[in-house]
């Protein structure tokens, strides 16, 4: 693999996609390149177009490294387009066991920009996840500069109460998640502003992203979560959506 040094690898001028594959299958391309798209536009890196970057060419790249199951990597930088692959790190296990998670030090900047594109700008994500693991924890939960839960390092989070799912509003600094939209388009989500002292008041919790889809929270911090009715029906249409498509 070829690789040209330009301001994506010394700035993080780039953006990236990773897509879950399922029975050969990747999910939710369309909605993944159209994001990869507006984040190049947003970078001024160009578009899609520009690179020749297309569903059949990532369809054609799957099939022809046999990816039947695993995750599908899109990097794009000024000079480089990079296409890789590895396992899904995801299991049915932790979906049966549930997260354990804790509030990170660091804060989301929600005047940033660049908290709602997925670029090369990675670090604080990387850095927090790995000192989350390193104590035992699956995922680790920003908080913005104004105290309200933002997202995870590598996932979006979602409460429920009564029956009623509230997530983050993107307002509070955080990336649109390809499932978090599937879940906002599909289901009676209210996004909101939620405070970490307000958690107590949720009766379950639940993180997504693109390669764990729905996964289930047994504690943040010191608050557990004992019910998963909602969230495990939330699971099992999802499961259902995937097979159909």
């Amino acid at each position: 693999m070829k690789i040209e040094f330009d301001e994506g690898f010394s700035f993080g001028i780039g953006a990236f996609e990773t897509i879950s594959v399922e029975d050969g299958k990747l999910l939710f391309l369309e909605q993944h390149l159209n994001r990869l798209d507006k984040a190049l536009n947003f970078l001024h890196l160009g578009n899609l177009k520009e690179y020749k970057i297309t569903v059949e060419k990532l369809t054609d790249y799957v099939r022809e490294n046999h990816i039947i199951c695993g995750a599908c990597k899109l990097t794009v930088s000024k000079k480089n387009i990079l296409l890789e692959h590895r396992k899904n790190p995801y299991t049915e296990k932790m979906r049966k066991i549930g997260f354990q998670m804790d509030f990170s030090e660091v804060r989301r900047n929600e005047t940033s920009p660049l908290t709602a594109y997925k670029t090369l700008n990675y670090a604080d994500c990387l850095l927090e996840r790995c000192s989350a693991v390193r104590i035992g924890m699956d995922e680790r939960i920003f908080l913005n500069t104004k105290n309200q839960i933002s997202e995870g390092t590598v996932s979006n989070i979602f409460f429920v109460k009564n029956g009623k799912i509230f997530t983050p509003a993107l307002f509070c600094g955080l990336l649109p998640g390809i499932i978090r939209e599937y879940l906002c388009n599909t289901e009676s989500v209210t996004e909101t502003i939620i405070y970490k002292n307000e958690i107590e008041q949720y009766e379950e919790c639940f993180i997504t992203n693109s390669l764990m889809g729905i996964m289930p929270v047994r504690q943040l911090a010191q608050k557990r979560f004992e019910k998963r009715t909602m969230t495990d029906k939330l699971i099992e249409k999802y499961d259902t959506f995937k097979s159909q498509n």
